[in-house]
């Protein structure tokens, strides 16, 4: 039978694009579902802050009556502005394993970013980097985390034949937690806090880290600056992601460095590892998925590393080292055994070079496609 593709217009065909994948990736060991609602929200511009300079458009395909893929398309006016390439980015892309399939959905994004006058499609990407983006290339026998994406094998395969080529990649690694941090790091951290006059912020509760969240995402801005793609976050966006995460975090996962002044100079965001509880919630929080959640968030032996930022004029001065130091101190009061580094631009070898102290395995690597048009 044909393939169709459908734009989505309507509640029901929204409905149809957030459950695909669930469908698709049903019992699938290596896949860990989102939860629907926050896919929703993303997606909504009556939620999400980024439609202030986004606009998107969403596409269904249909074979035999039923839904077989899906893709969206972000035109980011603030990344186009920032970088100075006209580009439009695909993200939310799933499919079954035809090649006609991806054919036709990829087909609907390139025909808008035509008419948009655009040079070229990338992606995955989200309308922000703080979005999924990437899509995974090596490690499919690999348990994803919750902040990636997980995809088949096939997925690559197709965009590669449909002529996409490789824009940046991602590696991730898979850490074990020492009971000791390697002596090297330990006497960085302790020399380079003394001789810089930083403390780490003391935090009991999430009272204590409020005070200091909205600078956390202004570092963001600062030291994410010039990684690819990246556009400064609105403060309504920064309000948005303040809301949403910073309520459910666990302080003893947060590390936040302050100089004598008490101003915010560099924060590691982690918090324990959500995997195998979304995975039995199924994208639901409710009726159980919540359970299997707040478990997860009180007794764990796994961690996400989620976001490490550093001030510009404290980066080259062994400050990540502190972050280290405090992270595996409250990784081991935890129980924490595993870490998972979450992508890391392979350029950035700054970063993957301090893996090499401890025993960890470089297991995953995604990857941001283009094509010119």
């Amino acid at each position: 039978m044909d393939i169709t593709i459908q734009e989505v217009t309507s509640k029901k065909q929204m409905n149809a694009f957030l459950d695909f994948p669930y469908a698709l990736y049903k019992n699938n060991p290596y896949n860990i579902p989102k939860l629907r609602f926050d896919e929703a929200a993303t997606l909504d511009p009556k939620k999400n802050p980024a439609f202030e300079f986004c606009t998107a458009r969403y596409w269904l395909a249909y074979q035999n009556g039923q839904v077989v893929g899906r893709v969206a398309a972000i035109y980011n006016k603030r990344f186009v502005e920032r970088w100075k390439n006209n580009y439009l980015r695909f993200g939310w892309i799933d499919f079954i394993e035809n090649i006609d399939v991806a054919k036709a959905l990829i087909g609907e994004v390139e025909q808008w970013a035509k008419d948009l006058g655009c040079t070229a499609v990338h992606g995955p990407l989200g309308f922000t980097d703080l979005d999924y983006e990437g899509m995974l290339i090596e490690g499919f026998e690999e348990r994803g985390t919750m902040p990636t994406i997980y995809n088949y094998p096939y997925y690559p395969k197709f965009l590669e034949s449909l002529g996409y080529g490789k824009a940046v990649d991602w590696v991730e690694y898979r850490i074990n937690v020492p009971d000791q941090l390697p002596a090297n790091i330990l006497k960085i951290a302790n020399l380079v806090e003394r001789r810089l006059n930083l403390h780490v912020v003391p935090m009991k509760s999430t009272k204590d880290l409020k005070p200091y969240a909205k600078e956390v995402f202004k570092l963001v801005n600062e030291t994410y600056a010039e990684l690819y793609g990246v556009v400064e976050l609105t403060q309504r966006q920064i309000d948005y992601y303040v809301k949403m995460y910073f309520s459910m975090i666990r302080v003893e996962f947060i590390t936040l460095l302050a100089n004598e002044h008490n101003e915010l100079v560099a924060f590691g965001i982690s918090m324990p590892s959500l995997a195998k509880a979304l995975q039995k919630a199924k994208g639901s929080l409710f009726p159980f998925g919540f359970i299997h959640i707040l478990k997860a968030l009180k007794k764990n032996d796994e961690a996400d590393l989620l976001l490490i930022g550093v001030a510009k004029k404290f980066q080259g001065k062994g400050v990540n080292a502190i972050i280290l130091r405090e992270f595996n101190k409250n990784f081991v009061n935890a129980g924490i055994r595993y870490a998972e580094s979450n992508p890391e631009l392979e350029e950035n070898t700054k970063v993957q070079s301090t893996w090499e102290h401890f025993d960890a395995r470089q297991h995953k690597r995604r990857r941001c496609f283009i094509k010119q048009l």
